[in-house]
């Protein structure tokens, strides 16, 4: 028989680290993708966020607030990913 846990690990650091991976990710896009292309890689960099996301949310074994959890996660990725791609689109915009 298990015990229920008296202090729960916080799920902090597993949402910051899918934040910081999809911030890696659009940053790596943005210097190795060529520009016709990088708006099919930013999409892929959510869909592997979110992937990552349920991943690294299941490992954490508790199933109190899973959507929660996997929202918050995806959704600091998404604003990531659109820094990152704002970022981008102003820098091809103004001539440097």
């Amino acid at each position: 028989m298990s015990a229920p846990e008296l202090a729960p690990r916080s799920s902090v650091t597993g949402i910051g680290a899918v934040w910081i991976a999809a911030l890696l990710g659009g940053i790596a896009i943005a210097i190795f993708v060529p520009a016709p292309q990088q708006a099919q890689w930013f999409v892929l960099a959510l869909a592997a966020s979110l992937l990552v996301s349920f991943g690294v949310q299941l490992a954490y074994g508790r199933s109190t607030g899973f959507i929660r959890r996997v929202a918050a996660s995806v959704l600091g990725a998404l604003l990531a990913l659109g820094v990152v791609s704002a970022a981008v689109g102003l820098a091809t915009i103004i001539p440097g």
